[in-house]
Order: structure tokens, then C-alpha cells, then sequence
């Protein structure tokens, strides 16, 4: 009986030793390229580590897609995604969730910026003036480098992207949609406002010669989305715990990360008009 009840024990033991060393993976999309994004990113899950008493890794992937697949896959269970991936995800894995968003992003902007060669001139409204002109966005999935600038030139304008402008292409991310315009390379592009901001305050030499000219109405953007299966593996409320961690941050060095004031509560319907404007330009089914 004794070997029998010992036996037992060990399994227990056993089991629940497998269950505490499981890890959580989380992710961000790639809106900067991958140093940066590991060097932002390692401090948020030591962070996490120490506030949920479980191992947190931070795992780069390449692209937005890259990203939605990761957390799709199981690869992943957290993730830091932009409007449209954050809805992507979401529908590509019932029960997950958007638990918290940054404080600027329900009221998230886009910055259209021009080489400064193109004469275009700050303006409160859609610079109809660059018809013809060559134009980048920056990711294809990207909410901010991508969907509703196009949304936006399509209001305006009543064309596509590509019949408004003489070229139209993809940076892939923010930070490079700054260089190219800046460069000359392209005319005009399309970024995330706080990428624009942050490169100005570090007197980034790229906003000298690339500046903004208008500047898209709010929308809601950025947001951490959690696998809706985190409870049965890590414990009942794990979920909630790690919304708490998130809402409870408030480590300027880390807040500076995303870059974020604050972070704030988040639900799925936060995101519908991101899900309409996606569907609407058959960016989702």
C-alpha cells in the first residue's frame, strides 16, 4: 500500500511539476525591424515572468501573416497586434480574446509624410494635390501602414490606391516607409503616428526631409490578444491575470517599448470597425 500511495504522489507531483513548467509564448508584430523589436520586447517578459510566477519568452516572427499564423498554430499564446492581425487572429482561433489596448489606441492615427522635393504642404485636409505621385504603405496587414490609409484614400479620392497614384508599393514596416520617403524613393508613404513621433524626438535625421502633410481621423489600432485555451493550461483566471499584469504595468522604460502612456482594458467588440473596414475592402472574408 505504502509503494501503491507512493506512486501515486510521484504522479501528482509529476504532473503538476509538467504544468508549472509550461512556458508562455507571446509576440509582436514586426512594425520595427527584428533587433529593435527583441531589444524592446525581453524586458516586457521578464516582466510578465515576475507578475505571473510562470517562464514567458519573447518569440520574433518575421511578418504581420507570420504573426497570426504563430498564434493560430498554438506557437504563441499572447500577442501584441496591430487592429486588422489583432482581428485576424481572433477569428482564426475561437475564444481569444483582446484584453488590453494602449492608451492612445482607441483613438490611434495614420501620418501621411512627403519627401520634402514634392512641395506638398501641411494640410487639414486629404492632399489631393499628389495625384500621380509615387506612394509606399508600409505591411500589407498593417491597420495603421496599410487599411485605413487605402480606406482613406479611397474616401477622398474615389479610387483605388493605384489609379490615384503613378506607383503604388509595401515598405513592410513603419520605420521603413520613413527611410524610403526620406530617401526619395518614394514620394509619398504612410505610417504609424507614434513611429514618426519617436523618430522626431530622437532626432532621427529621416524627418528632415520627410514630413507629415495630413493626418487620418481616430480609429482603434493596437491591442494584446490572448489565446481563449490559456486557463486550461496555466490555471482558472490565468487569462484575467495576465489582463491584469498588462493594465498593472506602469515601468516607464517598458511603457516606452510599444511605445504606450498606459495600458487599458480591451474587448473583441472594440475592434469592429476594423473588421468592417477590412471586410469592405476584401482584406477578410
Amino acid at each position: 500500500m505504502p509503494t501503491l500511495l507512493t506512486a501515486a504522489l510521484t504522479a501528482l507531483l509529476t504532473t503538476t511539476s509538467l504544468a508549472g513548467a509550461q512556458t508562455l509564448y507571446f509576440s509582436a508584430i514586426p512594425d520595427e525591424d527584428e533587433t529593435r523589436l527583441v531589444s524592446r520586447f525581453s524586458k516586457v517578459a521578464e516582466y510578465l515572468e515576475g507578475e505571473l510566477g510562470v517562464d514567458v519568452e519573447f518569440l520574433p516572427v518575421k511578418s504581420y501573416a507570420a504573426s497570426v499564423t504563430a498564434f493560430r498554430n498554438d506557437q504563441i499564446q499572447l500577442a501584441w497586434f496591430g487592429g486588422l492581425t489583432g482581428v485576424q487572429a481572433r477569428l482564426s482561433t475561437p475564444g481569444s480574446r483582446a484584453i488590453a489596448q494602449g492608451k492612445e489606441d482607441p483613438i490611434f492615427v495614420s501620418y501621411f509624410i512627403a519627401n520634402t522635393e514634392t512641395g506638398l504642404e501641411p494640410s487639414d485636409s486629404f492632399p489631393i494635390e499628389a495625384a500621380g505621385m509615387s506612394f509606399t504603405f508600409g505591411a500589407k496587414t498593417s491597420t495603421s501602414g496599410r487599411l485605413m490609409p487605402e480606406y482613406h484614400i479611397r474616401q477622398e479620392t474615389g479610387e483605388a490606391p493605384a489609379a490615384f497614384f503613378s506607383r503604388v508599393g509595401f515598405s513592410g514596416d513603419h520605420s521603413q516607409t520613413l527611410r524610403l520617403v526620406a530617401s526619395g524613393a518614394w514620394q509619398l508613404g504612410a505610417l504609424n503616428f507614434a513611429v514618426y513621433d519617436k523618430a522626431v524626438a530622437e532626432g532621427a535625421p529621416e524627418v528632415e526631409t520627410a514630413r507629415v502633410i495630413w493626418q487620418t481621423p481616430p480609429y482603434p489600432d493596437y491591442n494584446w490578444t490572448i489565446r481563449g485555451d490559456v486557463d486550461a493550461r496555466f490555471g482558472e483566471g490565468f487569462a484575467d491575470r495576465v489582463q491584469a499584469a498588462l493594465i498593472g504595468m506602469d515601468d516607464p522604460e517598458l511603457l516606452a517599448a510599444f511605445p504606450r502612456e498606459a495600458f487599458i482594458p480591451a474587448q473583441n467588440a472594440d475592434f469592429d470597425p476594423i473588421e468592417a473596414t477590412a471586410t469592405e475592402l476584401g482584406l477578410i472574408e
